[in-house]
């Protein structure tokens, strides 16, 4: 079973704790971890892109000029694609990038994320974080005692902690999530992984 560093807000280590293998123990599958981002990031897009075709333009009903006797190209509409101001041909339409993958590939996915990181050396156990109201310097000072104020950092939590969550808000690089928020992006986004104790457990029965 891996372990890893349980330490307290001063810095101090003050143990060791067991992870469980099927979650922080996994071999790492490159492949679904790029799956998993690639299907994140592209349901993340609106896809409300659009511009207009000839049919759309406004104007452009009748016919600039006689089809013939002019000496000019025949032309049926001032918004034909080849005029200024015309439509535009093959152009971005609205459409859905939802991508699907099996729940089992998804699951594995995570447990895929946490395993690299755990294996990186990039995990550590927070004894306890709690802060009487949101403050900005109190995170600062927790995360330089833990040597991460340099890195890019994701706090999860058992559940959202208001405090905790405004007082990392203003720290460039750093997030928090909920245990069942937990995704494969932020895991692979960001370079260190903090735990709550508490919050270990309700990971293990969330996603075993």
């Amino acid at each position: 079973m891996p372990k890893v560093a349980v330490y307290n807000t001063a810095g101090e280590q003050t143990g060791e704790i067991e992870l469980s293998e099927g979650i922080f123990g996994v071999e790492v599958n490159e492949a679904v971890l790029h799956q998993a981002v690639v299907l994140q990031l592209a349901n993340q897009r609106l896809g409300t892109h659009k511009t207009k075709t000839r049919a759309e333009v406004r104007g452009g009903g009748r016919k600039p000029w006689k089809q013939k006797g002019t000496g000019r190209a025949r032309a049926g509409s001032i918004r034909s694609p080849l005029w200024v101001g015309g439509g535009t041909t093959f152009g971005p339409q609205p459409r859905s990038y939802k991508k699907v993958l099996p729940r089992k590939v998804r699951r594995l996915a995570l447990k895929c994320a946490l395993s690299s990181r755990v294996e990186g050396g990039n995990v550590i156990v927070l004894e306890g974080l709690h802060l009487d109201a949101p403050k900005t310097k109190e995170m600062v000072n927790v995360l330089q005692n833990l040597k991460f104020a340099e890195a890019k950092t994701l706090i999860v939590a058992s559940e959202s902690d208001v405090n905790i969550v405004k007082s990392a808000n203003n720290i460039p690089g750093v997030k928090t999530v909920t245990a069942d928020g937990l995704n494969v992006y932020d895991i692979l986004h960001h370079n260190k992984l903090v735990l709550l104790k508490d919050v270990v457990s309700t990971v293990e029965e969330v996603w075993i």
